[in-house]
């Protein structure tokens, strides 16, 4: 696969790590509005610059990563489906529900190879985690509880432009919900506050939120967000069932534990989304090139992102409005 990467910044940098080090997947080029960033990317990995819309036609590329800000996302997947190529897109699509089904729509029109960028669905644990649940080791699994809370907060200027905490966090928790219920959700019920910088509360957002989640079943699922952990990047996952339980635990550096006279003592969870899921991004992009070599659908498909904002704004329609929110209402 000859892909070209679209947007040199944080998330791209971690993109192109994980591409070079993928052995049937050739970075053939980068793009970015702020070219010396592209040029200081594609030079550190024996690549070349080329403009957006020259990725979109060149018979040189076969894929393209999205990895630019999130109000481009849509227009430069649309173009990727129109030009042929497969195209593994960062999260969210949009943050707006209609402008989602229009590229969803693009896709429909001009299928090709498409993958969204829920990294969780590609970590080692949670992938053993989802196996168990597979295999029945728990029996019939009742109730869920996700925890995902961020080592410190973002700038509230970041928060204003980013959807909001739903849409911009706790999405990657309701992709994860969806994926290890595999049942339909019909309700949620959520609750936020601003309880560590007024500054995100001024920005019309919460920094700290908790989400119920009933399906078809009746199966609960509780998730719980927090924009502050001082003691690092917080992402833990319990399933509870007829025959037991299974728990994803927290990631650090060694997993050793000290015991002594003192009592015992453990590392702290590795620090942020780039040292705990950076093992992740190397299979998202694996999958994603085995997808489109064998005609398949990846691990997250942009379906899956659809949804995934669907259940947020579920959540903000329920917080706004202090109700349980049916997903029937929103289309």
């Amino acid at each position: 696969m000859k892909l070209a990467l679209i947007g040199a910044g944080r998330i791209g940098k971690v993109h192109a790590e994980a591409i070079a080090a993928q052995p049937e997947i050739t970075l053939a080029a980068v793009a970015d509005f702020y070219r010396p960033a592209a040029e200081e990317l594609a030079a550190q990995y024996g690549s070349r610059v080329m403009d957006a819309e020259e990725v979109f036609t060149s018979p040189s590329i076969d894929a393209v990563l999205i990895a630019s800000s999130t109000p481009t996302h849509a227009d430069y997947l649309e173009q990727a489906a129109r030009g042929g190529k497969a195209v593994l897109c960062e999260k969210p699509i949009d943050l707006d529900l209609a402008r989602t089904r229009e590229a969803l729509k693009v896709l429909t029109e001009h299928p090709v190879t498409c993958a969204l960028g829920f990294n969780r669905r590609h970590d080692p644990q949670f992938g053993a985690f989802k196996k168990g649940l597979e295999e029945g080791r728990i029996g019939t699994l009742e109730t869920l509880t996700i925890i995902s809370r961020d080592p410190t907060p973002p700038p509230a200027d970041y928060v204003a432009a980013s959807g909001g905490l739903f849409r911009d966090m706790m999405i990657h928790d309701f992709d994860m919900a969806r994926w290890l219920l595999d049942e339909p959700i019909t309700h949620i019920q959520a609750a936020g506050s601003c309880l560590i910088d007024p500054a995100i509360g001024d920005a019309g957002d919460v920094d700290t939120a908790m989400v119920t989640l009933t399906t078809a079943s009746g199966r609960l699922c509780h998730i719980n967000n927090s924009r502050r952990a001082c003691y690092g990047y917080d992402q833990r996952i319990e399933a509870f069932g007829s025959s037991g339980m299974l728990q994803a635990q927290n990631e650090s550096e060694t997993r050793l534990r000290f015991t002594g006279e003192p009592g015992q003592v453990e590392e702290k969870p590795k620090w942020f989304f780039l040292q705990r899921y950076a093992e992740a991004y190397g299979r998202e992009v694996a999958d994603f090139a085995r997808a489109w070599r064998e005609q398949r659908e990846p691990l997250a498909s942009a379906e899956d992102g659809l949804e995934a904002l669907r259940l947020a704004e579920a959540a903000e329609l329920s917080l706004r409005e202090g109700r349980r929110v049916a997903l029937d209402e929103i289309r």
